[in-house]
């Protein structure tokens, strides 16, 4: 019987690649109950040479039709695990995460997801910092959806672990959304059939490539932009990216526009301000 399937769409990711599943054969060590998916994405580099020459306990499957969530389905319909962890190619899981994840699990049968945030191991220390700080808020975020308005909750793309039975049950993922919202799109859809539960417990080391190239507030706020834009409209913010890669992991901190970093950098200062400035004002109404 399978514990837990892993299933990692990737696209283009020879630099990368080797790292995630060395990191996931890890941890599994000489346990049994385990399956790995590797779900290529139409990738034209050494990706599928990797996977087939260097991992044969890994299952390679192909999805010619570009999009994370067409891969992560592929995989999702290969795999005959009871949990199903869709993992990023670019991630490595955490010393104890696989233990941690199933005592979740076995603790609550009402527990359909886990997912928590990403651990850029490498950006830069002050990079890394303004990351936290957004996970704090987005921390924030998720206990007062999650708990006080019950509409949704907070899943980290790339870093889920879910019920086989329930995403079934739900439709699996949404393949019409390529990119951006198909994280907030599965929290909410999957919250219908039973908890979706995000925290720092299961944080997962990942390259903060995409960050290094368009810059921390630049992809804070678009992410929470489309978070958003999925739980009012559903429909995402922003319809197209970019495919951000490195040669041999060598990420670089260089955002493309510093003027609009800086320039978000002051409108996330002067929001917070705002908001601090507007819960001192409803306190002391609420005290008088």
């Amino acid at each position: 019987m399978i514990k837990i399937s892993f299933v990692i769409p990737a696209y283009n990711e020879e630099s990368y690649i080797r790292h995630c599943l060395d990191a996931i054969i890890r941890e599994i060590g000489g346990r049994e109950g385990y399956e790995i998916i590797v779900a290529d994405n139409n990738s034209n580099d050494t990706t599928c040479q990797i996977v087939a020459r260097d991992y044969p306990s890994v299952t390679l499957i192909h999805e010619p039709r570009r999009g994370a969530n067409r891969a992560r389905e592929a995989g999702f319909a290969a795999s005959t695990g009871g949990l199903v962890a869709f993992l990023d190619a670019d991630t490595e899981l955490t010393a104890g995460w696989i233990d941690r994840a199933e005592r979740a699990f076995a603790k609550d049968p009402d527990l359909v997801c886990l997912s928590g945030p990403f651990i850029y191991y490498d950006l830069p220390v002050a990079a890394r910092a303004l990351v936290r700080m957004f996970y704090i808020g987005t921390y924030l975020v998720y206990l007062v959806n999650n708990f006080i308005f019950r509409n949704t909750s907070m899943i980290q793309g790339g870093t889920e672990i879910v019920r086989h039975e329930a995403l079934a049950k739900i439709g699996g993922h949404n393949v019409d959304l390529t990119f951006y919202g198909d994280d907030a799109d599965l929290a909410r859809r999957l919250r219908t059939v039973g908890k979706v539960r995000w925290s720092f417990a299961f944080a997962m080391r990942s390259s903060g490539r995409r960050l290094a190239k368009e810059g921390t507030f630049t992809m804070g706020w678009r992410y929470a932009l489309n978070y958003f834009w999925i739980t009012l409209f559903n429909k995402p913010f922003t319809m197209t990216s970019t495919e951000v890669r490195f040669a041999d992991k060598q990420t670089k901190y260089r955002p493309e526009s510093r003027m609009k970093e800086w320039a978000l950098a002051l409108g996330t200062i002067a929001a917070v301000f705002v908001i601090i400035e507007a819960l001192i004002y409803a306190f002391s109404r609420f005290r008088l």
